[in-house]
């Protein structure tokens, strides 16, 4: 079962992730996971990789993709693979087609978990932090026993700068502007399936099973 998951930020793409892989038994392969072992085991194309980072530049495509390449070749990604954070361009959606291909495989869905923005600005941005204890709550999904107050020390819960308002809008507003062209793309090539992500987390779960029981029926 090869998948790829998308969704803006605060859509919940991390929870769904973890059940998928367990469920299934294939690995959760994020871009970022990816650098960092290549990096670590020094491979060729993670030190070019490197190279790049280090000198604050963008990794160009082709070792992104080489890097993909090498990752979906190992023993784990035998029975599928969950994608998640690649591809985020076209040009990296049409190389991964081609790389594939080249592997004799074929993507199976591309799920895109949806949730409306002000729901999203909602959820992101109740975010609230003990600088002392660094014991994170939410307002409303995990709110302290007193208001303003972490349960650990007692000291004052403060709001982040990247939970505020005007950056979280902006941050999903440039998600938007990235992810639009990778949804035009797949849902053109069919692979595009929505999953409704303003629902309670195990439902969300269970319409995700629902697809993937068709995929497999």
């Amino acid at each position: 079962m090869n998948l790829i998951l998308m969704g803006l930020p605060g859509v919940g793409k991390g929870t769904q992730a973890e059940q998928i892989v367990n469920n299934y038994g294939i690995p959760h392969i994020s871009t970022g996971d990816m650098f960092r072992s290549a990096i670590k085991n020094e491979t060729e194309l993670g030190l070019k990789a490197k190279s790049y980072m280090d000198a604050g530049g963008l990794v160009p495509d082709e070792v992104t993709i080489g890097i993909v390449k090498d990752r979906l070749s190992q023993d784990d990604c035998e029975k599928g693979f969950l994608l998640d954070g690649f591809p985020r361009t076209i040009a990296q959606a049409e190389a991964l087609e081609e790389l594939l291909s080249t592997l004799g495989r074929e993507l199976d869905h591309v799920i895109n978990i949806h949730v409306p923005e002000e729901l999203l600005v909602e959820r992101l941005t109740g975010r609230r932090v003990s600088p002392s204890s660094g014991k994170t709550y939410h307002v409303m999904y995990n709110p302290p026993k007193v208001e303003g107050k972490c349960d650990l020390d007692g000291s004052d819960l403060i709001q982040r700068d990247d939970d505020k308002p005007e950056t979280v809008k902006k941050r999903i507003e440039v998600n938007q502007q990235q992810a639009q062209p990778l949804i035009d793309f797949y849902e053109s090539k069919g692979y595009l399936k929505h999953i409704d992500g303003d629902q309670d987390i195990n439902v969300v779960y269970k319409d995700i099973q629902a697809l993937l029981a068709e995929t497999h029926a």
